[in-house]
């Protein structure tokens, strides 16, 4: 499936209508996250074979193919039987989904279908206790939507969509990754807004701190569905020209500049919550190239590759967010703070301007996430670097690339155990052995040996991150 395919598919039933309700509730004092649709999965991630977990606002989802409807279906993870959950189940022969514990099985609507328990004529398959909840589904722009609120207020509730790529979508080259994140959606939405620490935090990735320099940032619109913004001067010291933010809250923010040298660039993350001190992130590069090069480039770049360097990326700050959500709660709890973030964080410069702004958001419309709930104790360095269970066991390119890279790594210790153990025999067959059939006895192991040890430090990368990161090298 290609980039431009994922830009065009599966509209909404009501995008061609105007949402007669907004996002996060009718109130004007106050944002409800339940009321908003999230992004959950890349729709390529997904196994129609096999059901998929995945946390939403702290409440456990099933996602699975209903191929009867033909189409994405989330559930509570639970079954009413003895609420086990049904993630550990399969999708059974006749297509429903299947409990693993007793065989119960659902239907896409949430009902059940059948106990394999009860007696011939029975019907307590047909009670409203042998249901499960039904969450509201959406594909858009190749990502699979979930509502979290009062279901009947869907489909008048707009998808967050990157309005943008709906405008000459053949032009747009895309690409990006996903990971779950150890600190909260808002501390990374902060993050991201705030361009002035690419320089430092991201150096030798893919920022310099030759670079850094005063940023004059202007909100120029806000509300309670977000705001907009401009750096009028614009990254690298004004090289490359004025770049736009958009916040669209309560989870989705881009950066969007245009420069004669590369085009138009933009930066888009979706910060989906899922309980305290965790997030899923996605991220996406849209671009439009002035050159046919770049985008010939990236159309043949596997996404494996790119994840791997987009991983590196992400945890040049992973380690740092997720100790300042842990001083920050400390520092809010300090009574001549009084849960006041312009006085727990020192916002000096008009650099800090978005992150002022989103902290003012927060506050106007009540909008802070698990307010009742503590963080847990920090992570482990190793756990904090952990790509696998983050990132590659739910990504459908890493997992398959790690495994071709694992039957690889054994295939060549076989080659080589075979090059070491006839060595003697060629020698042997071949005495007095000459130059030429030693080096044709040693090949085969050297390449093994040799493509092996590639392997070995490519799988590193499926599974572990750089512990140091590249600015402090």
């Amino acid at each position: 499936m290609t980039a431009n395919t994922l830009l065009r598919e599966n509209l909404h039933p009501n995008d061609s209508q105007a949402q007669s309700l907004p996002a996060g509730g009718l109130n004007p004092d106050l944002f409800d996250w339940q009321e908003v649709w999230y992004p959950v999965f890349y729709i390529e991630d997904l196994d129609k074979a096999k059901p998929s977990k995945f946390t939403l606002l702290e409440r456990d989802l099933v996602i699975w193919w209903d191929r009867h409807t033909n189409a994405w279906k989330a559930f509570d993870d639970r079954c009413p039987h003895r609420l086990v959950p049904l993630s550990e189940g399969r999708i059974a022969e006749d297509g429903l989904l299947e409990c693993p514990y007793h065989g119960w099985a659902f239907k896409g609507d949430g009902s059940c279908d059948r106990i394999p328990q009860q007696p011939e004529g029975g019907t307590a398959h047909t009670s409203k206790r042998a249901c499960v909840a039904a969450l509201p589904t959406a594909e858009r722009q190749g990502m699979l939507f979930i509502y979290a609120g009062n279901s009947e207020n869907a489909s008048q509730v707009k998808i967050p969509i990157v309005e943008p790529l709906e405008t000459d979508t053949e032009k747009w080259t895309l690409f990006g990754t996903f990971r779950d994140l150890p600190y909260d959606a808002l501390t990374l939405l902060e993050n991201v807004l705030d361009a002035s620490h690419l320089p430092f935090t991201h150096h030798k990735s893919v920022g310099n701190r030759a670079n850094a320099a005063p940023m004059v940032l202007e909100v120029l619109k806000t509300d309670k569905q977000g705001f907009q913004g401009k750096w009028e001067e614009g990254p690298r010291r004004g090289k490359l020209g004025q770049q736009d933010t958009t916040f669209i809250a309560p989870s989705l923010m881009w950066h969007d500049l245009t420069s004669k040298q590369f085009g138009r660039t933009m930066t888009v993350v979706y910060a989906t919550p899922t309980r305290k001190g965790e997030c899923r992130m996605f991220a996406r590069f849209p671009f439009q190239f002035n050159s046919a090069i770049p985008r010939f480039f990236i159309g043949i770049t596997p996404r494996w590759y790119s994840h791997i360097g987009q991983n590196g990326i992400l945890e040049d700050d992973q380690i740092f967010l997720h100790y300042q959500e842990r001083y920050l709660e400390k520092a809010l709890a300090k009574p001549e703070v009084d849960g006041n973030y312009a006085k727990a964080f020192y916002l000096a410069t008009p650099a800090d301007t978005y992150v002022s702004e989103l902290r003012k958001w927060v506050a106007r419309y009540e909008a802070d996430l698990f307010v009742s709930e503590r963080l847990k104790a920090p992570l482990s360095k190793t756990v904090l670097l952990d790509r696998y269970h983050s990132h590659t066991s739910k990504c459908a390119s890493c997992s398959q690339a790690l495994r071709n890279v694992r039957m690889i790594k054994m295939i060549s210790k076989i080659v080589a155990a075979i090059a070491w153990t006839i060595s003697p025999l060629i020698s042997f067959l071949f005495a007095p052995a000459n130059l030429l059939v030693i080096l044709l006895s040693s090949i085969p192991m050297a390449i093994s040996i040799t493509l092996w040890l590639i392997c070995n430090n490519l799988e590193q990368k499926f599974i572990y991150g750089q512990e140091i990161p590249l600015r402090n090298l």
